[in-house]
C-alpha cells in the first residue's frame, strides 16, 4: 500500500510541476510585447546564452563528426559502400544528434547558468526590490533569458551540425582517404530541406524553448538559500535533459515514422 501512495503521491507532484510549467510559459507569452519593447535585453542574454556557448558546442560537434566518420567508415567498409559516409555522417547529425546533444550542452552550460543568475537574484532580494518599484520581474528578468534561449538553440544546433560534418570529413577524406567530391555529392543528393534539415531545425526549436522555460522556472520559484540554488540548477540540468530525450522520441515519430 505504502508503495501504491508513493507513486500517486510522485505522479501527483509531477502532474503539478508540469501544470505550473505551463502556466509560467503562458505567463511569459503574455508579456511578449513588453519583451519587443526591449530587445537590448534579450541580445545581451543572447550573447552571455549562446555566443558563450558556441565553443563548447563547436569543439563537441567536431569529435562527434569524427567519431561517427570513423565508426561509419569502419562499419560500411564490411559492405563496400563507404562512398555513402558523407550522407550518413549528415542525416545522423541533422535528424538527431545535432539538436539532441547541443540541446544537452545548452542545459549543462546557459541553462544552469540561468538557474543561478536568477535564484542569486531571488536570494539576494533583487525581484522583491523590482516589485517594489512597480517593475515585473518576470517581464525584466525572466522573459528575456527565456527568448534568449529559444532564439540561439536552433543556431547553436546548426553550429553542431556544421561542425559534425567537418569532423567526418576530417577522418574520412583526409584521414582515410575517400574522395572529397563523392562524400560531399552523396550528402547534397540524398539530404532534402524539408525532410532533414526543417525537421532538425524545428526540433532544436522545442528543445530550446523546453530547456528555457526549465532553467528560468526553477530560478524564478528556487529556495532563496545557497543549498537552494544548487539544487535548482542540479534540477535544470537533469530536467532538461530528461525532457530532451523525451522530446526527441516524440518528435521522431511524428516526423520521421511513416
Amino acid at each position: 500500500m505504502n508503495f501504491i501512495q508513493n507513486i500517486g503521491a510522485k505522479t501527483l507532484a509531477f502532474i503539478q510541476t508540469l501544470g505550473a510549467n505551463v502556466l509560467f510559459l503562458i505567463k511569459i507569452c503574455c508579456l511578449l510585447p513588453q519583451t519587443l519593447l526591449r530587445p537590448r535585453l534579450t541580445l545581451r542574454q543572447m550573447y552571455f546564452s549562446g555566443v558563450l556557448s558556441v565553443l563548447i558546442i563547436a569543439v563537441s560537434g567536431l569529435f562527434v563528426g569524427m567519431v561517427l566518420g570513423l565508426q561509419g567508415y569502419t562499419q560500411l567498409a564490411k559492405f563496400k559502400s563507404a562512398d555513402v559516409l558523407g550522407f550518413m555522417v549528415a542525416a545522423s547529425l541533422l535528424r538527431e544528434l545535432g539538436p539532441v546533444l547541443a540541446a544537452i550542452l545548452f542545459a549543462s552550460s546557459a541553462g544552469g547558468a540561468m538557474t543561478s543568475e536568477i535564484g542569486l537574484m531571488k536570494t539576494t532580494e533583487q525581484l522583491e526590490a523590482m516589485n517594489v518599484m512597480a517593475v515585473n520581474p518576470v517581464a525584466r528578468v525572466v522573459a528575456p533569458r527565456f527568448w534568449a534561449g529559444v532564439l540561439s538553440m536552433p543556431l547553436l544546433a546548426n553550429i553542431f551540425n556544421v561542425a559534425g560534418i567537418y569532423g567526418g570529413y576530417l577522418v574520412g577524406v583526409e584521414w582515410l582517404g575517400l574522395d572529397a567530391g563523392v562524400y560531399w555529392s552523396h550528402m547534397q543528393n540524398n539530404m532534402t530541406w524539408s525532410y532533414d534539415v526543417a525537421n532538425g531545425l524545428i526540433k532544436s526549436l522545442c528543445f530550446g524553448m523546453a530547456v528555457a522555460l526549465i532553467a528560468v522556472y526553477q530560478g524564478f520559484h528556487c529556495v532563496p538559500t545557497a543549498e537552494g540554488i544548487l539544487r535548482a540548477s542540479t534540477r535544470t540540468v537533469v530536467s532538461s535533459a530528461l525532457t530532451v530525450l523525451a522530446l526527441d522520441f516524440i518528435l521522431t515519430a511524428f516526423m520521421f515514422v511513416n
